[in-house]
């Protein structure tokens, strides 16, 4: 695909297509609109969380979590007080554990700085965790401002409506038609920065259920790997037995006993235990990210 075909030179041949085709999303969005509860907030925390919770999971997983997080952890200074097992115990079932604790050590960030969620892009961007994407999000859906919020959904519609013979499309390419269709401001509630996004994850949703991925077009397209006897889920499934053992946070947890546990599911799953080497490496690589620690052979989480 080339560089001149990517970028459509909406401004020439595009710029009508372009109108018409904010006109079809806007529609389509009315038409596919969702009342999701962190839609009926403006609060930039909690608009936060859910655009984490929200990546690589399914809406109707975060359903309830969402609420329950925000009860317990109402605030970023609220957050940022708690210890990081409350806040990896919370987290349990939404996978990617890593999230929680991007979260945990923003909001320190950003309770240390006053406790008031940063509105500029390259505020939100220099906290741990935080990307383009989700910057975009919080931006646009908690302050109504502009920008270019490219998630999967968003990418979809773009996608299916104006590239739909290209594949291997890179965001690069994507990026100036996202900027350019996205409202300057406010003005018209209708057509704000926060409507018109809500409009593009409803209709690349819905395009999702109807017809095959377009997102699978994009160059930035990966088939999610299997879970189960993955690394991934050995992982979650260690940082589970460690949460289990933090009343034990005193005497901690010896390497053979986590082995054992971690072996004992393995086991009844039908796949082969684990070495206690096997373990260890798997605590260490835990230990480097922070979600446990180790004195000798014990392990604390």
């Amino acid at each position: 695909m080339t560089s001149s075909a990517a970028r459509l030179e909406w401004e020439g041949e595009l710029g009508d297509g372009l109108a018409s085709f904010r006109e079809r999303v806007r529609a389509r969005g009315a038409e596919l609109y969702r009342d999701l509860p962190w839609r009926r907030t403006r609060d930039p925390y909690q608009i936060w969380v859910s655009e984490v919770m929200l990546q690589q999971t399914q809406v109707s997983r975060v359903y309830g979590r969402w609420q329950r997080w925000c009860e317990r952890f109402p605030t970023p200074d609220a957050l940022a007080a708690s210890s990081s097992v409350d806040v990896l115990e919370e987290w349990q079932g939404m996978g990617y554990n890593r999230r929680a604790l991007s979260l945990w050590r923003a909001a320190q960030a950003v309770s240390d700085a006053g406790g008031e969620m940063p509105r500029s892009y390259a505020e939100l961007v220099a906290l741990p965790g935080i990307g383009p994407a989700t910057a975009a999000g919080i931006r646009a859906f908690a302050f109504d401002l502009p920008g270019v919020y490219l998630e999967t959904n968003v990418r979809s519609v773009f996608l299916h409506e104006l590239l739909a013979e290209e594949v291997g499309v890179r965001d690069r390419d994507l990026v100036p038609l996202v900027e350019a269709c996205c409202p300057p401001d406010a003005s018209l509630p209708d057509d704000s920065p926060r409507s018109w996004y809500y409009a593009l994850l409803d209709y690349g949703a819905h395009l999702k259920r109807v017809l095959p991925n377009p997102s699978r077009r994009s160059a930035a397209h990966v088939r999610q790997s299997r879970f189960e006897g993955s690394h991934r889920q050995k992982r979650a499934e260690l940082v589970r037995i460690l949460l289990a053992h933090a009343d034990d946070h005193a005497v901690g947890v010896g390497c053979g006993v986590l082995a054992e546990e971690l072996s004992r599911v393995e086991s009844e799953a039908g796949r082969a235990e684990l070495a206690q080497g096997e373990v260890l490496e798997l605590l260490e690589e835990l230990e480097r990210e922070g979600f446990c620690h180790s004195s000798g052979d014990i392990w604390h989480v």
